[in-house]
């Protein structure tokens, strides 16, 4: 079952995160150059000085599509990806949409954020004779252009987070749509390059009755990452990620967006409040989202 506040109501669209399960990272890596004395009041350390990250999936039902923001790192997880990065993946974004009555060729389009594996790992299935499949198979896989050219073909530091392999087959299935840049997926449903963490990342804006929800994936991988200076040391162009998540905050604030984050387990959803100088996220409530 869905807990309430992992459901948002904006108009005439709802949004649910999806929980593809957990995993745990160096929480050093996952703040930079924050000192660990700071970040660490906000994410707690294991003694191995690993935090806990969700795999965070989001359902937006639109009136007239059923469509996917990235998909987990899926149920096919290679051993050495499982054993490095401790993967649970309880509930599983499957078995979650199963609970909500939907079967994958309810889905109708799958929008990945970037292609790293804990962002579309759930894009295919391996089959009984080893090749790949759409995991959706009546979905338009949608991504941006530039993002899927290094994914085909990935260099040095980008090689261990690509599986090149596994994506293949959308290409040859035909339900793939490369973007170039901003621009519209479906009524209601926007893509908004905010590149840094790789250099065609990308955000998806919500909008319907006036209010709108922005999906940040990984510009804003949690909700302790909002300060400007909390920059992953996994961000490929941190100069660019500076910028861009700069520009995106002054117009969530500016707009009164909520947000959702790629890793945030215990905030799904959340709003902008400023505490002096700084900003501030706090839970958007099930209250707040009807």
């Amino acid at each position: 079952m869905i807990p309430p506040a992992d459901r948002l109501t904006i108009g005439g669209i709802e949004v649910i995160r999806l929980l593809d399960g957990t995993f745990r990272v160096d929480g050093g890596a996952m703040f930079g150059v924050v000192p660990r004395t700071l970040w660490a009041s906000k994410a707690a350390p294991d003694r191995e000085n690993r935090i806990t990250l969700a795999l965070n999936c989001y359902l937006v039902r639109t009136p007239g599509a059923n469509v996917l923001l990235d998909t987990g790192v899926g149920p096919d997880v290679g051993r050495r990806h499982s054993d490095f990065y401790s993967f649970d993946r309880r509930p599983g974004l499957f078995e979650s949409l199963a609970g909500l009555g939907l079967a994958p060729e309810a889905i109708d389009v799958v929008v990945n954020s970037h292609l790293h594996f804990d962002h579309c790992g759930g894009n295919t299935l391996k089959t009984a004779d080893g090749t790949w499949a759409p995991a959706f198979p009546r979905a338009r896989y949608v991504v941006q252009k530039g993002e899927w050219g290094q994914a085909m073909s990935p260099v040095g530091r980008d090689k261990p987070s690509y599986m090149p392999a596994r994506l293949k087959t959308l290409a040859g299935s035909g339900p793939l749509t490369l973007l170039e840049g901003d621009g519209p997926i479906v009524p209601g449903l926007d893509a908004v390059l905010v590149a840094g963490h790789t250099a065609f990342h990308m955000g998806v804006k919500v909008s319907s009755a006036g209010r709108t929800f922005f999906y940040a994936a990984d510009a804003i991988p949690t909700a302790a990452h909002i300060g400007l200076d909390c920059i992953m040391s996994y961000d490929l162009y941190p100069v660019e990620t500076f910028e861009s998540k700069k520009a995106l905050l002054e117009r969530a604030e500016a707009g009164e967006w909520v947000l959702g984050f790629s890793h945030d387990l215990a905030v799904p959803f959340g709003r902008l409040r400023r505490a002096g100088k700084r900003l501030a996220v706090v839970p958007a409530s099930p209250p707040e989202n009807d």
